[in-house]
């Protein structure tokens, strides 16, 4: 092989690994939104809770429980979330350390052993990337379980204040919702 096409060839194979430095960036934004969206939830939510202690009714007391059950899920969610991120900027890293390495072991003669280096690395940032998205999948069925628990209190509340046919005429919208759980 000439030394041009050579020298393509290892170009070719150094770039190959920004699609994969690509979705990792895709990722680090999205659970950085995520992130930022749970850390304003516990904001709103320590306001509100700091607001209902200067009232003292029962149905305070069931708002307060219920905000801080979803204080207690939003502080799961918001470690899941920083590991993950932790995960993508690994997954990144070790995908710029597989480019690197691929130009290394191409321009400096050494052992061929040297030459499962930049698989290695890969590997090693492709299981980052996958350990940071199944992090995401549990926080996202957190998320669900907190929305689902909202849901359910709303719905305690709504019965207690809307007129009884209505109640009645709506439960099977609710039911039919919770058991998709």
């Amino acid at each position: 092989m000439d030394p041009t096409s050579s020298a393509v060839a290892v170009l070719t194979a150094m770039i190959t690994p920004a699609v994969l430095i690509s979705a990792c960036g895709s990722m680090i934004l999205s659970t950085s939104s995520r992130l930022g969206r749970v850390v304003d939830r516990v904001r709103a939510l320590s306001d509100k809770l700091e607001e209902l202690a200067l009232k003292n009714s029962a149905e305070t007391k069931e708002r307060q429980g219920v905000i801080f059950a979803q204080l207690d899920k939003l502080t799961s969610r918001a470690r899941i979330l920083q590991r993950s991120m932790v995960a993508f900027y690994l997954a990144t890293g070790m995908f710029v350390a597989t480019s690197v390495a691929i130009g290394l072991v191409a321009v400096i003669p050494s052992s061929p052993r040297y030459n499962y280096v930049p698989v290695i690395v890969g590997l090693l940032g492709a299981c980052c990337l996958f350990y940071g998205s199944i992090l995401l999948i549990f926080e996202a069925r957190l998320a669900l379980s907190t929305i689902h628990a909202e849901m359910d209190f709303v719905w305690r509340q709504g019965t207690r204040v809307a007129p009884p046919d209505l109640v009645e005429q709506h439960k099977p919208h609710f039911v039919h919702f919770r058991s998709h759980k």
